[in-house]
């Protein structure tokens, strides 16, 4: 372990988090690295950090504590190193596992493309994940915003967000178009314009499993009830619709006794209701319609029935794949729509890079919004836990705005450690104090009879409001 990281000396009453068998080891008073973020992110920070150190002395009363240590990206980094991400800050979190963010600026122009992708990247930080749920009192535009309580799981390093394009009238991109239309689509119909920009979406076997390992893995772990694969599969059917396919073959060639496809539940259940059934009118019965398609498709679903029949109805069958965990899917478009009109139907979401950028803030957005929603970024033994709201520049240090999404980003951060205890503390105390109606201004303008407090006001507020717990022992 260095001594120091861009020339700060490293906290010697800490330990780093170590990783061992799959899992990570924390001490009694691990070493944290921080980015407190641009823009507001300095505010935010100031008063989550007290609320963070408050929670773990009331759940722990000194038997166990962070270890805080700066490290610098944006526009800090810039303005000591002239480097927007430094080498060394990212070292730092190699070093120590886990960090937390507040907001960066995307540089605009040459260089770094989106610091929270090369973070991402250069870490392999391959999950993104967003727990979206309601707390009381929070102002939202639904009627049931209770509804929600969902998290999800984006894969976070292909997609198009790979960064693999080329800009219109380059050679380059000349060059690709050619070689599109001159050979790749030869003798099609199908042509690219040669005015065209060209972005490539690359989705992989590998990347899509992974993710959804992750998914099933912490669906099983909370006894949750759905892992549900969002995708746009009816049009992009080599990469979306392969991600679909690939998630099904991760989820039955490695959770076999604990899961069941929605499919396969229909064909189990249609069995438990007749037994006499055969497997004709059981393929019927999954596949409306299905006597006026080819004879071929017919006998496949017949002979899929026969298949899900012998090999999981001893262990499924008699409603036993009631307990199981589902795994289904939904079109990406589709359930843009389902969360809004049926949330409590979802539990866990595996999703595409892109479909679960838009998702994720679509479901923030019943409850709460930005603000209030936290986020995380995990690999294998990695994690940076970040606010997911922009920086925000113009309400820079002006200790107003909410400071939730870190906050709340934090209470990820402790479960991700094992300190449930001062999650929980967190959590309750930021309920309390929204339901007593003492909030920032972006919720406040939204609520009658509320108290507008500042960005530390509201700080102070969550820690007189955290319920007193059982104090655990280190």
């Amino acid at each position: 372990m260095a001594d120091s990281y861009n020339g700060v000396p490293v906290p010697q009453n800490g330990e780093r988090i170590s990783y061992k068998d799959g899992r990570i080891q924390v001490p009694a008073r691990p070493i944290i690295p921080f980015i407190e973020g641009d823009g507001t992110g300095r505010d935010i920070w100031k008063a989550s950090v007290r609320v963070f150190d408050a929670a773990v002395e009331k759940a722990y009363g000194g038997k166990r504590k962070v270890a805080w240590y700066e490290i610098f990206a944006g526009e800090k980094a810039k303005a000591k190193f002239n480097d927007w991400l430094p080498q060394e800050s990212v070292e730092a979190i190699r070093e120590f596992r886990v960090a937390i963010k507040g907001p960066l600026t995307t540089p605009v122009g040459g260089g770094i493309r989106s610091l929270n992708v090369t973070l991402r990247q250069v870490l392999d930080l391959y999950a993104c994940i967003r727990p979206v749920k309601y707390y009381k009192g929070t102002p939202s535009p639904v009627k049931n915003p209770e509804r929600m309580n969902v998290v999800i799981f984006r894969e976070n390093t292909e997609d198009v967000y790979a960064g693999v394009e080329w800009e219109q009238g380059t050679p380059e991109v000349a060059k690709l178009i050619e070689f599109l239309n001159k050979d790749m689509l030869k003798g099609g119909k199908k042509q690219v314009r040669t005015d065209s920009g060209i972005g490539i979406k690359p989705i992989s076997v590998f990347a899509t499993k992974r993710l959804v390992r992750m998914a099933i893995q912490h669906a099983l772990e909370n006894g949750l009830k759905t892992v549900t694969l969002v995708h746009k599969g009816n049009i992009q059917k080599f990469t979306e619709g392969a991600f679909r396919k690939w998630g099904y073959e991760l989820a039955t060639e490695e959770f076999r006794d604990k899961v069941v496809t929605e499919r396969e539940s229909w064909i189990i259940d249609n069995k438990d209701k007749n037994p006499n059934l055969t497997a004709e009118q059981n393929a019927a019965l999954v596949e409306p319609g299905l006597e006026f398609a080819p004879p071929e498709f017919g006998k496949s679903v017949a002979a899929e029935v026969r298949s899900v029949l012998d090999s999981i109805y001893a262990t499924h069958g008699h409603a036993a794949w009631k307990k199981k965990l589902m795994i289904n899917d939904r079109i990406a478009d589709s359930i843009f729509q389902q969360v809004v009109t049926r949330a409590d139907e979802y539990s866990v979401l595996a999703t595409p890079n892109l479909n679960g950028d838009y998702i994720s803030d679509a479901c923030a957005a019943q409850v709460g919004g930005l603000g209030i929603a936290p986020g995380a970024n995990v690999g294998d033994g990695y994690a940076v836990f970040e606010a997911t709201h922009g920086t925000a520049p113009k309400y820079a240090d002006k200790d107003v705005i909410n400071p939730g999404s870190v906050m709340l980003s934090g209470v990820m951060m402790f479960r991700f450690l094992g300190w449930n205890e001062a999650a929980d503390l967190i959590e309750s105390g930021l309920e309390r104090t929204i339901e007593k109606k003492t909030v920032t201004y972006d919720f406040e303008r939204l609520m009658q009879g509320a108290t507008k407090v500042s960005t530390s006001k509201f700080g102070d507020a969550i820690i007189e409001n955290m319920s007193a717990g059982v104090l655990a022992t280190a």
